[in-house]
């Protein structure tokens, strides 16, 4: 994975810093672009995984993040802790969108567990029944870089 400072009077992060900053529970902004040529851009929570070096997202099937990414799997995203001292990941990947519900309902579980601590919770059901049934679709972005910084490190 390439990794690049995204302000070049700003400190990056290594590769480990990397793989520990997206197991934060901090939204990824995900941008897609619609068939005007106009961005459209989505908070949404993500997994990573460090082994395949994907992010994951879940959302609805008929969403318009997903009618965009069919036209244009090029999207972009962008994770950042607002907090001082600010840092954050943002990149360029291609998007693929799965259906198959053997691995949307076990992502989905995954990425509930992260941001809910349980599937157990309301909401954790509602997407995970909303996967079974074919109504939510995982999207796999292979990133082409990482851009990151990390003002801590100033």
């Amino acid at each position: 994975m390439k990794i690049i400072s995204a302000i070049a009077s700003a400190p990056s992060m290594t590769k480990e810093e990397i793989d520990k900053f997206l197991e934060s529970k901090l939204n990824l902004q995900l941008a897609s672009i619609d068939k005007k040529g106009d961005p459209n851009i989505q908070p949404i929570w993500f997994i990573y995984d460090k082994k395949t070096q994907k992010i994951s997202v879940m959302t609805p099937k008929m969403s318009k993040k997903i009618q965009n990414i069919r036209d244009k799997p090029n999207v972009y995203f962008s994770i950042d802790d607002e907090n001082f001292p600010y840092k954050g990941i943002k990149g360029k990947g291609f998007a693929t969108i799965v259906e198959d519900i053997k691995k949307t309902v076990p992502e989905a579980e995954d990425i509930c567990k992260k941001y809910l601590g349980t599937i157990d919770h309301p909401l954790a059901q509602m997407i995970t029944e909303s996967a079974k049934k074919g109504n939510h679709v995982l999207v796999e972005i292979a990133p082409k870089f990482f851009s990151t910084w990390d003002f801590g490190k100033m």
